[in-house]
This record gives C-alpha cells, structure tokens and sequence, in this order.
C-alpha cells in the first residue's frame, strides 16, 4: 500500500469536508436571521466642526423607521437608508454597507456651510459651499457672518465663494469673523485682531484683494500697529488706501 498517497488522499478529504461545513455553516447563518446588533456611524468633517453628531444620524433613522438594529441582515436595504440620509438638509453623501460582524456601518459626508447670512430684511439662513440655502437649525457654528443688504441670490452667487476662500485659509478664518455688504452691492470685513473696517468694493478678484491685504498686514501693520487706521481699502488694483484713526 502506497501510505503517502493515502495521507495525500486523507487530507485533501479533510479539507472539503472543512470548506463545505464552513460554507454551510455561513450560509446557515443567513438562513436562521442574523440580525444587526449594531450601527457605526463615521461622519467626515471639513475645515470646520459642522452640524451633525451620531445620535442625530440614529434620530434621523429612528424617525423614518430605517433603524437597522434588530432587522434580519438578509432583509435590510441599505439603498434605502442612503436614499433617506441623502435627503436630508445637513448630508451631502451617505454610504451604508454590512460588516462581518453583524453591523451595519454609515459613512457620511456631511454638508457644510461655508457663511451665515444674518440680512437687514431678517433673512437668517446658512450658505454652504456650493452656493445651496441651508436653513438656520439652531446649532450653533463658528462662521463668518455676513450682513447687510444680502439677497438670497446674492448669497449665492456672490458670498459663497467668498465664504470658500476664507475657510479655506486658516490665517483669513481665523481673522474675519463679518463681512457687512453695503447698498450698492459693495463689500466691507471686519477682522478680529485690529479696530479697523477693510473695504473690498466691487466682489471681484478677492483673492487678490486677500492676498494684498496679507502682505500689508505682514509688513505695514505690524510695523505701525494693528489700531493705527480706522479703514483700509484694498478696492483698487496695486495700491492699499488707509484711513487714519481721528
């Protein structure tokens, strides 16, 4: 008798038997229900802290009766559950999937807003990055507010991308807390470091407005002193015109 054709034999028996009691053991698994014990909810962050937590995403579920704990596996539609999450005001981007321990696990992208707009005709709304009106949930957010005679498509079309540029830097985020828009659609910031008014004029180039300003923080205020001007005008092309404090 050849014994080490035997053994080869005897193993390789060993081994599909343990494949098909693993298969049939996962498989039987889904027959008998396993259901989900759990959800783990990952929501992305931008530059700034946002709006949602995990319990509000569990309200969110609890309310439309999408709450996964306690379903059958085989019988939860995570489809679903993204369509919901995805229309809600503050997501801008759900993905649910299972685990192999019996979860169902949520990642989100939340929406954020870029400017608040609190406007002379008693407007108070949030602008998000893309120039969409989110509604004033009553949380509270450290944003740039914007002020004055802002219409809602103004907001959009103007102050959204300014509101991008300034938190997506984080000298400007953390030195403009207000930008004021005057009657003739004209744009003026107060900062936070200095007791002056800095005027944009017409919305256009900010960047470069921005970057000019930058400069003349760096080298011109520093040297003659951070309350030295009441208004510092960047509205024209290569030139800063400062108002001295009275």
């Amino acid at each position: 008798m050849n014994w080490k054709k035997v053994l080869v034999i005897v193993f390789n028996v060993i081994i599909g038997a343990y494949l098909v009691l693993t298969f049939t053991t996962f498989i039987g698994m889904g027959d008998k229900g396993d259901v989900c014990k759990d959800v783990q909810i990952s929501i992305k962050r931008g530059v700034i802290e946002g709006f949602l937590t995990p319990v509000e995403v569990r309200n969110m579920l609890n309310a439309e009766n999408v709450n996964p704990i306690g379903q059958r596996l085989n019988a939860i539609d995570l489809r679903a559950m993204e369509e919901m999450l995805e229309g809600q005001e503050l997501v801008e981007h759900a993905e649910c999937y299972k685990t192999q321990h019996g979860n169902v696990a949520i990642d989100i992208t939340e929406r954020v807003p870029v400017v608040r707009v609190m406007a002379a005709n008693g407007d108070d709304y949030y602008v998000d990055k893309d120039g969409r009106i989110m509604k004033n949930t009553g949380y509270a957010c450290n944003l740039m507010v914007a002020t004055g005679h802002v219409s809602r498509p103004y907001a959009q079309r103007v102050l959204a991308p300014v509101g991008r540029l300034i938190m997506a830097d984080d000298f400007w985020r953390n030195q403009i807390e207000q930008v004021n828009v005057l009657s003739d659609s004209t744009l003026e910031m107060v900062p936070r470091v200095g007791e002056h008014i800095i005027y944009l004029g017409r919305p256009v180039g900010i960047s470069k407005k921005l970057e000019r300003l930058r400069k003349f923080y760096l080298y011109g205020l520093s040297q003659a002193g951070w309350n030295r001007y009441s208004r510092i005008s960047v509205e024209f092309n290569n030139q800063i015109v400062c108002k001295r404090r009275e």
